[in-house]
């Protein structure tokens, strides 16, 4: 079997406006091929991890 190439990783990504938590260690790895969603309700820190992942 081929091993698969690390594409994407982050490590215990945490995000805080003020003193509130909005992103608490977060941890993502993708190889490559893959396809990564990321499922959560409203206001669970979704599209702030994306942000901090790419940039």
């Amino acid at each position: 079997m081929e091993e698969s190439t690390m594409v994407l990783r982050t490590e215990d990504l945490v995000k805080k406006y003020g003193k509130r938590t909005v992103v608490s260690h977060v941890s993502i790895d993708v190889k490559q091929g893959e396809i990564v969603g990321l499922l959560g309700p409203n206001g669970a820190g979704k599209t702030t991890s994306f942000y901090m992942t790419v940039g």
